[in-house]
């Protein structure tokens, strides 16, 4: 009886004291971000402790005493707001409130605000939390947290991506370039290499990155050409007070360290090249061929980056913000080298490569907020992305050539000096409107569009090739033996020139109807247009004398002067200006192989965002789009008989379905699936074969014959449980299949020319990923100190094989009915722990540890009896140290790429077991870099 009336005097308590209190209850929006929910939000009940903070959704809930009271709703950077109400025991109120930015505020304020609000990770995984389809992103506090310092590594810190390690390709799902897309602001970029489809990340420093998005799932504003992903950049954005940053570096590569560096003559230290409108020809009479002494290899960077708004009247503002930055890089390289189509061909036991990197940006924005329901954004960026690599194969004697004249068995070695030169100019304008029906206070029509035109010019002007043989007499230090030029043909000593113009116009329009609070219509169109023009021409030296000694092989410009034109050699070019006329012979001539191209794409797409209730969302779409894709082509060494030329025009029903049910309020089940297709590049039709050192690569006009195209069907099943705001645990299935899919094959013939064919009737993909972000420590203030992350990927892949494929131009066959699919790793990892202490005064640091690894990949497919191209696993691990000082200084340490493991290629299966095709150490990366805001 005593407990019976313990707890009944505690019921009826707990019942007076709760009938004595109301509650108030709402959301917060921002009007910064057309009134989207603001999270982390502060709800305080004035002179009280009585307090709480939004949800992911804005919400809020405060039990509130009976009587009268302010409500006070503050955020970081935005007016603090004071309500007064009136509340009755019992009773429920509603308030919500829109929350504006401060006016004015300090300049730290509008910087912190503007990371909470854009760049986050609590914002992007509220964003992820709350998208009606499969995205995930990676924001700016993020990628300084990881130390990522371009749009390439942002990726890579995403579950199911993977980057090559010693270059820039980007893998998602087990799936390579020509499967991805890339896009700015959600219109589409060109490539800047003749090899990709996609821009290469590296070129977009963390500077001008708001955000790096991957939508693995298809959805219908996206273009049909999507099969892995596509990977968004959202430019940066800034309101408020001026801003100004100035930020200096430097550091070292620990292989590059201490080296006597080799670059092209003409080429400076700043990554342009002074000779573009001088005549080839020209070019080979008046400059030399011997490589310049580079600088001392200590990296260098420096940024500039500012920033201001002004607000008129009537809610309109003008923001500005810009950026500069240059950054150069030294690297070197050694190991074997090996050519191997069907039997040795070279081999170069010991090979150098010193290569000296630059990157230069210039990005500005404009935005013109007319007033709540109208914006307007101008982007603009020029990129140069530069790479000087001097390379020497066979370095200590021992090169091997099977068609060498003198000695198959030794002395064989090779000088390689090219710069590569791109240029990248792209410009955007972008809108927001909103319109409103007739006495309704929402918007019922949302407009957004964009118009997109870019340039690429990319350059390899002067590349310089020299063969020898007897190198091993230019290290005996006998005067008496020398080495001497080999000369299979005239073309094994070479100047070699390409030039790539890539022009592209596009244009995005979406038009959201809300129909109601459970239903959004989206009618949208998206166009593009393509074209590419390419050329190239070589000089081949003849040498009047048959293998003519060389004195001083590093003095090359003693043999090839003016002098000797015409005496000690001859230039000889594949086509004279006019043909029948004028000799091959020291003359200048015209190209020796061009190709144009030109795409075109015009889509309309329609779907629906439905909301059942408040668990069930559903996301049909259907795209309609309309493909036309031509390629010309004149080249050497082809069927005189072929037509030169291939067309295919296609129309494209692609429907997608998009399911998302939330279990609870922070768990989600998604479902997708969708039909895409995968369309061939201009690179991967056009039958030019470019000639590396180690390899040769090149197109297939037949990819464009029936059929043209892959269809590609999609299946994804996700979990998504956001512990925190920002905490995640996920589960993603996922599955494809691909008809008729594309592969790099190693073709069966003398030269071993990699070119691509359509493989097989299929390809499947299944796979699974899980990704973790947790919180292992916070201080009293609920600041994470100590945190952890990590995503795994495991995928099965398989492809049958055709035993033969007679192709109008190439053939290819195979020894097997199946292989796993070119570039797919097994198995990828991610994973990283970040540590960040209680401020000290004035000091702040925070240090994290990042790691990466992806599994054995296939390069490229073998073909007849020779066994598969494999890249070998790579790990990689990071740390970055960053420091505080103030509110105004950084101070930051890197020391990347810690495991220094080897980047190894092997050819399998050959008669005499696997052969080490490539293998070398890029180094650690160690800098320092100094920060200031002014």
């Amino acid at each position: 009886m005593k407990r019976f009336f313990i707890i009944t005097f505690l019921a009826i308590s707990h019942f007076i004291v709760s009938q004595e209190k109301g509650i108030v209850k709402g959301n917060l929006t921002d009007k910064e971000t057309n009134n989207e929910p603001l999270p982390f939000a502060n709800v305080l009940l004035k002179g009280t402790t009585i307090g709480t903070t939004t949800d992911f959704d804005g919400n809020y809930t405060l039990n509130v005493p009976a009587g009268n009271h302010i409500i006070v709703f503050s955020f970081l950077g935005y007016k603090t707001i004071e309500k007064p109400i009136a509340i009755k025991a019992g009773e429920t109120i509603t308030l919500n409130q829109v929350m504006a930015a401060e006016e004015g505020v300090a300049l730290d304020d509008v910087v912190i605000k503007t990371t909470t609000s854009k760049e986050k990770k609590s914002a992007l995984l509220l964003e992820q939390k709350k998208a009606t389809v499969i995205k995930e992103s990676i924001g700016a506090q993020e990628l300084a947290e990881k130390g990522v310092s371009d749009a390439a590594g942002a990726v890579s810190k995403i579950s199911g991506v993977s980057k090559q390690e010693g270059s820039n390709n980007v893998y998602v799902r087990g799936l390579g370039d020509r499967y991805l897309n890339t896009t700015l602001n959600g219109l589409s970029l060109p490539s800047n290499d003749v090899n990709k489809k996609n821009i290469d990340l590296s070129l977009f420093p963390s500077e001008v990155i708001q955000s790096v998005s991957i939508s693995k799932a298809y959805s219908s504003e996206f273009y049909g050409d999507f099969a892995a992903g596509n990977v968004n950049i959202t430019s940066k954005d800034y309101k408020g007070d001026g801003f100004f940053d100035v930020s200096v570096g430097t550091g070292v590569n620990t292989r590059a360290a201490g080296k006597n560096f080799k670059k092209s003559e003409g080429t400076g230290h700043v990554g342009f090249y002074r000779r573009y409108e001088h005549n080839p020809f020209a070019v080979i009479l008046s400059h030399g061929v011997d490589p310049e002494n580079g600088a001392a290899p200590i990296n260098l960077n420096i940024g500039l980056t500012g920033g201001k708004s002004w607000d008129f009247k009537d809610d309109s503002r003008l923001s500005l913000y810009g950026t500069a930055s240059f950054q150069n890089s030294y690297q070197y390289r050694e190991g074997p080298l090996v050519d191997y189509p069907n039997v040795f061909k070279i081999e170069y036991p010991n090979s150098q490569e010193f290569e000296y990197t630059t990157a230069t940006t210039v990005m500005g924005n404009a935005i013109y907020k007319v007033n709540d329901d109208h914006k307007l954004k101008y982007f603009s960026m020029f990129l140069n992305s530069s790479s000087d690599m001097a390379g020497f194969y066979g370095t200590e004697g021992k090169g091997r050539n099977r068609d060498a004249f003198i000695d198959t068995d030794r002395g064989f070695f090779q000088q390689n000096i090219q710069f590569n030169q791109d240029l990248i100019f792209v410009n955007q304008l972008m809108g927001e409107h909103k319109f409103y029906a007739a006495d309704e206070e929402d918007a019922k029509y949302t407009l957004t569009w964009g118009i997109g035109h870019n340039n690429v010019f990319a350059h390899e002007p002067d590349r310089r090739r020299f063969s020898f043989e007897n190198y091993q007499f230019a290290l005996d230090n006998d005067p008496n033996t020398k080495p001497s030029f080999f000369s299979n043909t005239v073309f094994d000593n070479q100047r070699y020139f390409q030039k790539i113009i890539d022009r592209e116009t596009n244009s995005r329009i979406n038009l959201a109807h809300i129909v109601s609070d459970k239903l959004t219509l989206n009618y949208g169109y998206n166009g593009r247009v393509k074209t590419r023009e390419f050329e190239n021409i070589r000089y081949g030296y003849d040498f009047l004398t048959p293998r003519l000694e060389v004195d001083d092989i590093t003095n090359l410009d003693a043999i090839f002067n003016l002098q000797n034109f015409g005496r000690l050699y001859n230039t000889e070019v594949f086509n004279s200006l006019s043909p029948g006329e004028l000799p091959t012979t020291n003359f200048p001539g015209a190209n020796e192989n061009t190709y144009t191209g030109e795409l075109k794409v015009n889509a309309g797409y329609v779907s629906a965002v439905y909301n059942l209730n408040e668990k069930w969302s559903f996301v049909p779409g259907i795209r309609l789009e309309a493909f036309n894709q031509e390629i010309n082509y004149d080249v050497i060494n082809i069927n005189p008989n072929d037509p030169r030329f291939r067309e295919a025009t296609e129309t494209f029903f692609l429907p997608s379905l998009n399911i998302k049910y939330a279990l609870k309020e922070n768990q989600n089940l998604r479902f997708t699936f969708s039909k895409s297709v995968s369309v061939p590049e201009f690179k991967e039709v056009a039958p030019f074969v470019y000639e590396a050192v180690g390899q040769r690569i090149g197109g297939n006009p037949d990819l464009l014959n029936d059929p043209s195209f892959s269809k590609v069907f999609n299946i994804d099943f996700k979990y998504e449980w956001f512990m925190t705001r920002d905490e995640l645990f996920s589960v993603s299935m996922f599955a494809k299949q691909i008809n008729n899919p594309v592969n790099l094959v190693i073709a069966n013939d003398a030269t071993g020319t990699q070119r691509y064919f359509r493989t097989g009737d299929k390809a499947e993909v299944i796979g699974i990923e899980l990704e973790a972000r947790k919180n292992l420590i916070k201080n009293e203030d609920d600041d994470t100190q100590l945190s952890a992350g990590f995503n795994v990927t495991y995928m099965h892949t398989e492809q049958d094989l055709y035993s033969n494929i007679d192709g109008q131009l190439f053939d290819t066959s195979f020894n097997r009915p199946t292989d796993q699919l070119q570039g797919a790793s097994p198995f990828l990892m991610n994973a990283n722990i970040n540590y960040s202490p209680t401020k000290w005064e004035n000091y702040k640091p925070v240090a994290s540890l990042v790691f990466s690894y992806f599994s054995d990949r296939i390069d490229a497919l073998g073909s007849g009896q020779i066994g598969n191209i494999k890249e070998k696993g790579v790990p990689t691990l990071d740390f970055i140290w960053k420091n505080k000082f103030g509110e105004n200084t950084e101070l930051n340490l890197k020391a990347q790429n810690l495991l220094d493991p080897k980047i190894t290629r092997v050819r399998e299966g050959t008669p005499i077991g696997d052969i080490t095709l490539s293998e070398f150490q890029i180094g650690m990366n160690i800098s320092l870099s100094f920060k200031y805001n002014f």
